[in-house]
């Protein structure tokens, strides 16, 4: 393991356990929290692999490297468990905000600041502006001079700044300190993207002291062990984290992935009960599996399996519920048709 000095993790700190902290750097491993954050002179950096608009999200996401959970699904794990990229301090990142707030062009209220809200405006196809007229199914919120192109495709620029990709809001400061500097000096919603792993109630509590908006919450799964095969981590923790959150007055949603024969309908319903409990109004987003990193030999979920999990949930008492990534179970013309005759169109 590559590391100049012996860390002292920061959940141990706390009481709790380590996450599956480990980076590939150089052909060796070392600790994420080493590898791919460091404070130097007061001053904390985070080495970031990019930052731009994403879709369908529609908002500036920043995409680090290095996490604190070792996904056996992940599909960003070429960057967030190996480290890449480039040192950014809150100030760089405070840059990058500012530079974005001058070609927002959507502007949400806090409430909407999520990545689930964004489908209530853009559904991401560009036929307004490429074809100028309007798709089957556009919400016909937006006119076609609120959508711009990005990197990931056509849709308006909300205004709203996250971060993604890796995790290690295990050790908060770098977060706190982008926040505190992002909402004092631009009119941008703060949102982290989250496993939840290192979300403590002391976390928390500093993260809402430093202006942190919304959290995006990750629900790998229900059952402890599956939790476990999946992250190299329990999940316990994670099940309590939306009344926390919610207690302390976050934006929040969260979204589960269906993986055939792992996290399936009974998986969801549970995880949808434990949220109704909090507050039925959750917003939750059931996404399709499909094969990536080490579980290639997992097969996509059927698009009758995707509606039956939707039904489940929302038995459940969840309001808000979409199905997400419906192109990977909906390929064909007679998936389709079976989506649009269960699902209403706004909730896919």
């Amino acid at each position: 393991m590559v590391e100049t000095k012996k860390a002292k993790c920061r959940l141990k700190e706390q009481g709790f356990s380590a996450g599956s902290c480990r980076v590939k750097v150089d052909g060796r491993y070392a600790l994420a929290c080493r590898a791919t954050l460091k404070e130097r002179q007061g001053t904390w950096y985070r080495l970031i692999t990019s930052v731009h608009l994403s879709r369908p999200e529609n908002y500036l996401s920043i995409y680090q490297s290095g996490c604190n959970f070792s996904c056996r699904k992940c599909h960003s794990w070429y960057f967030s468990k190996v480290r890449d990229g480039t040192w950014y301090s809150p100030k760089d990142i405070l840059r990058k905000a500012i530079e974005y707030e001058k070609v927002v062009t959507l502007w949400e209220p806090r409430e909407k600041a999520t990545a689930w809200h964004a489908h209530d405006t853009c559904k991401c196809c560009g036929s307004c502006v490429v074809h100028g007229t309007r798709s089957i199914g556009c919400p016909g919120v937006l006119d076609a001079e609120s959508i711009v192109l990005s990197p990931q495709g056509f849709g308006p620029a909300r205004n709203i700044v996250a971060f993604t990709g890796g995790d290690l809001t295990c050790c908060p400061e770098f977060y706190g300190e982008c926040a505190e500097l992002v909402k004092t000096q631009t009119n941008l919603w703060f949102l982290i993207e989250t496993n939840g792993y290192g979300l403590t109630t002391q976390n928390l509590d500093y993260l809402k002291a430093c202006g942190v908006d919304a959290f995006w919450l990750d629900i790998k799964a229900y059952e402890s062990r599956r939790h476990t095969w999946l992250t190299g981590c329990p999940g316990d923790r994670i099940l309590k984290l939306p009344e926390e959150m919610m207690k302390r007055g976050f934006v929040l949603e969260v979204l589960s992935l269906f993986i055939p024969n792992l996290v399936e309908v009974d998986e969801l319903a549970k995880i949808a009960r434990n949220l109704e409990t909090v507050d039925s109004g959750i917003p939750f987003t059931i996404l399709a599996f499909f094969p990536e990193h080490r579980m290639k030999h997992f097969r996509n979920p059927t698009v009758e399996e995707m509606v039956h999990a939707y039904e489940a949930v929302r038995s459940r008492g969840l309001t808000n519920v979409r199905l997400g990534n419906v192109g990977i179970c909906a390929r064909t013309e007679k998936d389709r048709e079976y989506l649009a005759a269960h699902v209403d169109s706004s909730a896919y």
